[in-house]
């Protein structure tokens, strides 16, 4: 892992294909709520769709310091701030954004000078409610909301066990704190009205059985965003990206490709 220092905090990442004959793309992964950059392994490896590749730590996650800011906008920017701190770190210019990530990724494109040349939006929308009995089990029965989120159609649809197991040990790993800041600042989110504000290409992508952020949030984007593909991963859920790797990333390979063209 390697890190850089920005607003007063180390954020650390993972920098992966260098010299590996590099394609026009070169992609950051931005995780979602109670994740790590170990959710991208599968993407920022050998075989991803996009070399270099780098995935960070979202302040508070798997190595990155921690910040001290309410849920919602205040996290949202902070989080922000990670991204283009390793962006321009990495000389990544295309961003990639799972759930809360997509959230971060989105906040970038419209509220920072940061101007990304493509965005992959990944279980994700434009606008993040989460429900009210989630909300609570966060709160306050952090085991109950984790063994819920990893129900089925979920975060996963017909995951191993073995997948299943890693997602959940991260997510007990990171903890309900920031857990639940995660999730509260993806209910705070909201930026529906402002997606035609947005000139890079974008990709949304979903897993066909996501109940999280369904594919109609993922139709919603590519039919609001000026420049927006729609792709449905089959036999997935919420983390296609881990669930079905091979297929999210020729999804994201031939977007990327078609972006660098």
């Amino acid at each position: 892992m390697e890190s850089v220092r920005h607003d007063g905090r180390e954020t650390a990442y993972r920098l992966a294909g260098v010299g590996r004959g590099a394609s026009d793309a070169t992609a950051l992964y931005v995780h979602g709520s109670g994740a790590t950059h170990r959710l991208w392994a599968a993407q920022y490896g050998p075989d991803g769709p996009a070399q270099p590749a780098a995935a960070l730590d979202l302040s508070g996650h798997g190595q990155s310091d921690d910040v001290e800011t309410d849920p919602g906008p205040e996290t949202l920017d902070a989080y922000a701030r990670d991204v283009i701190a390793v962006a321009e770190e990495t000389g990544a210019n295309a961003l990639v954004g799972n759930s809360l990530g997509g959230a971060v990724v989105l906040h970038v494109a419209l509220d920072t000078a940061f101007a990304p040349d493509a965005l992959v939006l990944a279980g994700t929308g434009g606008k993040l409610t989460v429900n009210e009995s989630l909300r609570e089990w966060l709160a306050d029965d952090f085991d109950r909301a984790v063994d819920v989120l990893h129900g089925p159609d979920r975060l996963f649809h017909d995951a191993d066990e073995r997948v299943l197991d890693r997602s959940r040990s991260q997510m007990l790993t990171t903890g309900q704190a920031v857990t639940h800041r995660d999730f509260m600042t993806c209910h705070a989110f909201d930026v529906r009205d402002r997606l035609d504000e947005i000139d890079a290409p974008a990709l949304a992508v979903v897993g066909e059985h996501d109940s999280l952020t369904p594919p109609s949030y993922h139709e919603f984007l590519a039919d609001r965003l000026p420049d927006c593909e729609y792709v449905e991963i089959p036999d997935a859920a919420h983390l296609a990206m881990a669930e079905r790797p091979d297929a999210f990333g020729r999804a994201v390979g031939r977007f990327l490709d078609s972006v660098g063209d």
